[in-house]
């Protein structure tokens, strides 16, 4: 009796290493895909997207919600995260500090040596749209004061009133800071608030102008006037997955699935797909329908 016990102990440890083995290394796709994203809608669109697109294709994957740039860069580094889609003009402008304002290919290929080498960390390709800072006022405004441009707010900017997001105050070489040295004006003052919030606070005349994000779709919706940055201050902001080179080196067939979402998506269609997030349609539906809509799943 002993003896059978024996053996049928040895019997379940035998069975339990077989499939321990099974399960852990029976598939390349079996360790978690770590996907993280800022804290506003586009962000959290393409980070979903990413998810579900690499879960469509057999991998296992978690998509967290972390809040600005340094928050989701510092994760990466760490190896808390294993990618997440940033701008290039962020990384160019607020990482690697460079101030001088260029061309779209010309900022990519730089900012991805420089990642490449600085950080260790390397740039997929672009996904197609420039969320690119731009001002933005209403239409009633444009007809009261005759301005086009954000030239032309000098007569009257020191009665105005801005806002926008936190990080946009504060960034000196593509934010506030950056736009009144650049123009040299400055505004009354500048508020800080949820960047959904800024479109609506701008409508009610809470605000004079605001930082928008120039795929919002409540730019179309609201009737708003994006100004000509006359000037050229806000680099190109071509958003694109990044993830550690090791990472990339590790797992080359993401990477390959990765890039064939270069230029899938446009600033209007982006317009469209933020539009439908913020007038409230689930992240997670509207992430499968960018997908659907270029017959990726």
């Amino acid at each position: 009796m002993k003896k059978a016990i024996i053996w049928i102990i040895v019997l379940v440890l035998v069975l339990a290493a077989i499939l321990t083995y099974v399960f852990t290394s029976g598939s390349k796709n079996k360790d978690t895909i770590t996907i993280v994203n800022k804290n506003y809608t586009e962000q959290r669109l393409v980070g979903e997207m990413l998810g579900q697109y690499l879960a469509s294709l057999g991998y296992d994957t978690e998509v967290k919600e972390l809040g600005g740039s340094m928050l989701c860069f510092n994760a990466l580094q760490s190896g808390d995260a294993d990618m997440y889609n940033e701008y290039t003009g962020t990384m160019y402008s607020s990482v690697l500090k460079k101030t001088e304002v260029l061309g779209a290919e010309e900022t990519y290929k730089i900012t991805k040596e420089l990642s490449e080498k600085e950080y260790g960390i390397t740039w997929l390709e672009p996904l197609g749209f420039n969320n690119t800072y731009a001002l933005a006022v209403t239409s009633d405004f444009v007809e009261k004061y005759g301005v086009k441009t954000i030239s032309d707010l000098e007569p009257f900017a020191s009665s105005l009133l801005i806002g926008g997001d936190s990080e946009f105050g504060v960034r000196e070489i593509d934010g506030l800071p950056a736009v009144e040295k650049k123009y040299g004006f400055k505004f009354k003052s500048y508020k800080s608030m949820d960047q959904g919030i800024t479109y609506t606070a701008l409508v009610n005349g809470e605000i004079d102008v605001n930082s928008a994000y120039a795929t919002d779709g409540r730019i179309a919706k609201y009737n708003l006037v994006q100004l000509v940055d006359d000037k050229s201050v806000f680099p190109p902001y071509y958003c694109t997955p990044i993830m550690k080179q090791s990472f990339a080196e590790e797992h080359p067939d993401v990477v390959e699935a990765l890039n064939k979402l270069k230029n899938m998506w446009s600033d209007t269609d982006m317009q469209n797909y933020n539009l439908m997030v913020d007038e409230g349609a689930d992240v997670k539906d509207v992430a499968k329908k960018m997908l659907e809509d270029r017959n990726l799943i």
